[in-house]
């Protein structure tokens, strides 16, 4: 039961970080207005900085909020809302599985310390995140060398049609969105993740140093 516990809770609060990391950072405007300044989307577009924010907005509230597509045709084509409709359904299954992992997690968090003590939870935090740690190191090191590849291998995987291959020259939501951007917040939720790995892991450390005698007999 412990070992399964602290498997539970291995798997489940990274993945709950991992999703509230690419929240944070998908619906944070301010890196959309960074990112039209530094990649000169105005000029691109044809769009007014006011439209540009009016835009993204829109777009954000239509992925957090689930939205009808109808809200994006003022500004998108038939190919970019059809796509836009693809990227909705996985963020609601990511809202679902953000919300699952939490509830998991609490669960497996409260068991440990009410029946094996501090130490045991603090196990759980301290050695869980490693593979994660190794896994997502792996993908940023990778991503840095070739992003375009494993940002195609991404939408392989997640889609089942063709619909995310959009046109820079007519498409504005590619000319809103380029593969600068994808870059940058790409680079951002890694770091926002390893980041809240290493808090897990310290408090975990002192939790394993807190950990009293009844602890340690469940070692």
């Amino acid at each position: 039961m412990r070992r399964l516990l602290i498997l539970i809770l291995a798997i489940a609060l990274p993945f709950y970080f991992l999703l509230k990391s690419v929240e944070v950072n998908t619906f944070n405007m301010d890196l959309y207005l960074k990112s039209f300044e530094r990649n000169n989307t105005i000029h691109i577009s044809g769009r007014s900085m006011e439209e540009l924010e009016g835009i993204t907005k829109t777009l954000l509230n239509y992925l957090r909020e689930g939205l009808d597509g109808q809200v994006l045709s003022p500004y998108f084509n038939n190919r970019e809302i059809s796509h836009m409709e693809d990227v909705q359904y996985l963020f609601e299954y990511g809202f679902m599985l953000k919300k699952i992992s939490l509830l998991l997690s609490i669960i497996a968090i409260g068991t440990l310390l009410l029946r094996y003590g501090k130490r045991s939870l603090g196990l759980a935090f301290f050695y869980g995140p490693f593979i994660w740690h190794g896994l997502f190191t792996l993908l940023f090191i990778l991503s840095l060398l070739d992003f375009n590849r494993y940002f195609t291998y991404f939408h392989l995987i997640f889609f089942d049609n063709d619909l995310w291959l959009l046109n820079p020259k007519t498409d504005l939501l590619i000319q809103m969105l380029p593969e600068n951007f994808f870059i940058s917040i790409f680079s951002r939720i890694v770091l926002l993740f390893l980041l809240l790995l290493s808090i897990i892991q310290i408090i975990g450390y002192i939790l394993m140093k807190k950990g009293n005698d009844y602890d340690r007999r469940f070692i």
